[in-house]
Protein backbone atom coordinates (compact mmCIF):
# COMPACT_ATOMS: atom_id res chain seq x y z
CA UNK A 1 0.00 0.00 0.00
CA UNK A 2 1.13 3.49 -0.38
CA UNK A 3 0.48 6.17 1.10
CA UNK A 4 -0.20 10.53 -0.10
CA UNK A 5 -0.52 13.94 0.88
CA UNK A 6 -2.24 17.18 -0.33
CA UNK A 7 -1.28 20.75 0.65
CA UNK A 8 -4.95 20.56 1.99
CA UNK A 9 -3.78 18.17 4.43
CA UNK A 10 -5.70 14.56 2.95
CA UNK A 11 -4.04 11.77 3.10
CA UNK A 12 -5.41 8.34 1.11
CA UNK A 13 -3.77 5.23 1.37
CA UNK A 14 -4.19 3.28 -2.19
CA UNK A 15 -4.63 -0.39 -1.90
CA UNK A 16 -5.08 -1.92 -5.25
CA UNK A 17 -7.51 0.50 -6.87
CA UNK A 18 -9.09 1.79 -3.75
CA UNK A 19 -7.90 4.57 -1.43
CA UNK A 20 -8.64 5.16 2.00
CA UNK A 21 -9.09 8.75 2.18
CA UNK A 22 -8.51 11.09 5.86
CA UNK A 23 -7.22 13.90 7.38
CA UNK A 24 -3.74 14.48 8.48
CA UNK A 25 -2.76 13.97 12.31
CA UNK A 26 -1.31 17.73 11.70
CA UNK A 27 -5.36 18.91 10.22
CA UNK A 28 -6.88 17.52 13.36
CA UNK A 29 -4.64 19.09 15.61
CA UNK A 30 -5.39 22.05 14.31
CA UNK A 31 -8.97 21.82 14.02
CA UNK A 32 -9.21 20.99 17.95
CA UNK A 33 -11.86 18.72 19.18
CA UNK A 34 -13.60 17.01 16.17
CA UNK A 35 -17.03 17.03 17.18
CA UNK A 36 -18.77 16.14 13.69
CA UNK A 37 -18.70 14.33 10.78
CA UNK A 38 -20.15 14.87 7.62
CA UNK A 39 -19.66 11.60 5.06
CA UNK A 40 -20.19 11.16 1.32
CA UNK A 41 -22.83 9.24 0.28
CA UNK A 42 -21.73 5.91 -0.98
CA UNK A 43 -22.20 5.84 -4.72
CA UNK A 44 -21.16 9.15 -5.00
CA UNK A 45 -19.05 10.54 -7.91
CA UNK A 46 -16.17 12.79 -6.85
CA UNK A 47 -13.55 14.62 -8.29
CA UNK A 48 -10.01 15.64 -7.64
CA UNK A 49 -10.50 18.54 -5.36
CA UNK A 50 -14.29 18.48 -5.09
CA UNK A 51 -15.69 18.96 -1.69
CA UNK A 52 -16.33 15.84 -0.37
CA UNK A 53 -17.07 15.79 3.55
CA UNK A 54 -17.22 18.34 6.31
CA UNK A 55 -14.98 17.88 9.29
CA UNK A 56 -16.90 19.80 12.23
CA UNK A 57 -14.91 21.09 15.25
CA UNK A 58 -14.94 23.15 18.34
CA UNK A 59 -12.94 25.87 16.22
CA UNK A 60 -14.24 25.93 12.66
CA UNK A 61 -16.11 23.45 9.99
CA UNK A 62 -13.22 22.56 7.34
CA UNK A 63 -14.19 21.15 3.81
CA UNK A 64 -12.17 18.01 2.95
CA UNK A 65 -11.46 17.68 -0.44
CA UNK A 66 -11.21 14.32 -2.76
CA UNK A 67 -7.39 13.86 -3.48
CA UNK A 68 -8.29 11.48 -6.69
CA UNK A 69 -11.29 11.05 -9.29
CA UNK A 70 -13.68 8.39 -8.58
CA UNK A 71 -16.44 6.90 -7.19
CA UNK A 72 -16.78 6.87 -3.37
CA UNK A 73 -17.31 3.05 -1.91
CA UNK A 74 -17.38 3.20 1.57
CA UNK A 75 -17.66 5.72 4.16
CA UNK A 76 -16.76 5.46 7.89
CA UNK A 77 -19.91 5.04 9.85
CA UNK A 78 -18.29 4.69 13.24
CA UNK A 79 -17.19 8.46 13.07
CA UNK A 80 -21.12 8.70 13.74
CA UNK A 81 -21.26 8.03 17.31
CA UNK A 82 -17.19 8.30 17.57
CA UNK A 83 -15.94 11.89 15.87
CA UNK A 84 -13.51 11.98 18.08
CA UNK A 85 -11.66 8.87 15.97
CA UNK A 86 -10.52 11.82 13.93
CA UNK A 87 -8.91 13.29 16.74
CA UNK A 88 -7.19 10.24 18.41
CA UNK A 89 -6.39 8.50 15.72
CA UNK A 90 -6.57 10.48 12.45
CA UNK A 91 -4.51 8.51 9.86
CA UNK A 92 -5.67 5.12 10.87
CA UNK A 93 -9.40 4.20 12.65
CA UNK A 94 -10.18 8.02 12.06
CA UNK A 95 -10.51 7.64 8.16
CA UNK A 96 -13.33 9.32 6.59
CA UNK A 97 -14.43 7.60 2.69
CA UNK A 98 -12.97 4.91 0.24
CA UNK A 99 -12.99 5.97 -3.45
CA UNK A 100 -12.53 3.70 -6.42
CA UNK A 101 -9.94 5.66 -8.49
CA UNK A 102 -11.13 6.28 -11.96
CA UNK A 103 -7.63 7.63 -12.90
CA UNK A 104 -4.62 6.49 -10.87
CA UNK A 105 -1.98 8.67 -12.67
CA UNK A 106 -3.45 11.55 -10.20
CA UNK A 107 -1.58 10.13 -7.36
CA UNK A 108 1.56 11.32 -9.09
CA UNK A 109 0.67 15.25 -8.19
CA UNK A 110 0.59 14.30 -4.72
CA UNK A 111 3.22 14.41 -1.96
CA UNK A 112 4.58 11.24 -0.20
CA UNK A 113 5.24 11.78 3.30
CA UNK A 114 8.55 13.02 3.45
CA UNK A 115 7.12 15.63 1.19
CA UNK A 116 4.19 16.58 3.04
CA UNK A 117 6.32 16.54 6.77
CA UNK A 118 8.81 19.08 4.60
CA UNK A 119 5.78 21.50 3.35
CA UNK A 120 4.24 21.65 7.13
CA UNK A 121 7.47 22.29 8.36
CA UNK A 122 7.66 25.36 6.33
CA UNK A 123 3.93 26.27 7.14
Amino acid sequence: MSRYFTEDHEWIEVDGEVGTVGITDYAQSQLGDITFVELPAVGQQVGKGDSVSVVDSVKAASDVYSPVSGEVTDANQALADEPELVNSDAEVSGWLFRVKLSDPGELGKLMDRAGYDAYVGGL
